[in-house]
């Protein structure tokens, strides 16, 4: 609660303290042990907001190591299999604790690595804790779920088996919360794990595989293995003895990695289970009866909240009828009003997207929708660091790139329509299906 003067004072404290330890060396972890040869090309992250801050130094795993990892894992993978789920269990609650006893580093990480700003950062933590403890109370109540039904003269069981070793490759925009969700979920089931975090928040991830090592899970269990996705995460999904692939982050490496696990090798002895979470183009519907001063802080909490970046996050907004002018105009003063700035300043409400090649890419959808379609309203930005002002364009042709291409960024397209039916029709005119809303 940042109401309370305690908690806005802590997190001050862990963010000044952090500032005076970066930058983190982070190396890969395998079978329990350090990998940090001193001649290694080091990937450097910077702070978002603050391009001279050096946050991380990250020692890259190789293909090399992805095959030490998977080596390890097949041993662990047999006795972790036949751990009782009970026991699983209890690993994964002792590592929500130990997360929970690591907020204030874990939430400066949040802020300086990731770019977060004070509610994310902490929203990231609290529901990383949670996919903890959640999965240790599904892995608990599993065994008795969905049992089949024995007649006289029969009896029918159901067992739940681990998969077998499974790469779980994470996003950077939920860096604790959703590498937590795949790894727990993955442990719980009885599999091992490789895991790679995103080359922009390893820190992040690195705090993670310490907790659950710390709390229980079998150094040949999980293995941590940082790197560029093109290197480490290929290898990872390609290799044969990898049962199941976990990935989320954009369409087009989630395509990529669906097409690689596919191709089904002679000497591989199953074949390969994914579960992949790609974009969105989400659709906010608002009608023409509804209520504006509840639909608009919504809609700009949705689009704009940590910058636009979450595959959840509103990009589109139909609205129905009527409401169309007075919307578009409060929508553009709220816009207006926004105020930008680093994410270590808790009166911004919007800060800077995570690195260059997303500031360049989201900036080219701006300059293109100048050009062509009717911009609404534009936030100042302050200089220096990677600021996107949030933007909004209205009477946007539905087959434009801006309807239909994920920006992930601050940049939201607003439609009219005559009716809901017609609403509804625009909404799905997207090859991204993920969330939706109306008013």
């Amino acid at each position: 609660d940042w109401a309370l003067g305690q908690q806005r004072e802590r997190a001050q404290k862990a963010l000044t303290k952090f500032a005076k330890s970066a930058p983190w060396r982070i190396p890969p972890g395998i079978n329990g042990k350090d990998y940090a040869p001193k001649a290694v090309d080091l990937h450097k992250h910077y702070c978002p907001w603050l391009m001279s801050m050096e946050v991380t130094h990250i020692i890259p795993a190789t293909t090399a190591l992805v095959e030490e990892a998977v080596h390890a894992a097949q041993k662990g993978q047999r006795l972790w299999g036949d751990t009782a789920p009970a026991r699983r269990a209890e690993i994964l609650e002792k590592a929500a604790e130990i997360l929970d006893w690591q907020w204030d580093s874990l939430f400066a990480l949040q802020v300086f690595e990731a770019g977060k700003d004070w509610a994310h950062a902490d929203g990231d933590i609290a529901e990383a804790v949670d996919f903890l403890r959640y999965y240790a109370h599904q892995i608990r109540t599993l065994g008795d779920k969905f049992q089949p039904q024995s007649v006289w003269g029969e009896a029918n069981r159901t067992v739940y088996e681990p998969r077998g070793i499974t790469a779980v490759i994470a996003p950077w925009n939920f860096p604790l919360a959703i590498s937590c969700g795949m790894v727990s979920a993955a442990l719980a089931a009885g599999n091992a794990v490789l895991y790679k975090p995103s080359e922009q928040t390893t820190a992040i991830g690195r705090v993670l595989y310490d907790a659950l090592i710390e709390a229980g899970v079998p150094k040949d269990v999980l293995h941590f293995l940082p790197g560029e996705g093109r290197v480490v995460g290929a290898a990872m999904v390609q290799h044969p003895e990898v049962a199941v692939v976990a990935f989320t982050g954009s369409k087009e490496v989630g395509l990529l990695l669906y097409e690689q696990a596919g191709k089904t090798l002679q000497s591989q002895p199953q074949l390969k289970k994914c579960v992949i979470e790609m974009g969105g183009k989400n659709a906010i519907i608002v009608d023409s009866d509804a209520d504006l001063d509840e639909a608009v802080p919504a809609i700009m909490q949705s689009a704009f909240g940590f910058q636009g970046q979450k595959c959840s996050a509103a990009s589109r907004v139909i609205v129905v009828g009527r409401a169309y002018e007075p919307l578009l105009a409060r929508l553009g003063e709220m816009v207006q009003e926004l105020s930008v700035g680093p994410a270590d300043d808790p009166q911004h409400q919007v800060n800077a997207v995570i690195d260059l090649p997303a500031f360049e890419k989201i900036n080219r959808y701006i300059s293109l929708g100048k050009k062509e379609v009717r911009l609404v309203a534009q936030a100042p930005v302050p200089e220096g660091g990677f600021f996107v002002p949030p933007t909004v364009f209205a009477d946007v042709p539905p087959e434009h790139p801006l309807s239909q291409d994920e920006i992930f960024g601050p940049v939201l397209c607003v439609y009219r329509v005559k009716t809901i039916d017609e609403a509804v029709k625009l909404a799905l005119n997207s090859p991204f299906a993920l969330t939706g809303a109306l008013f």
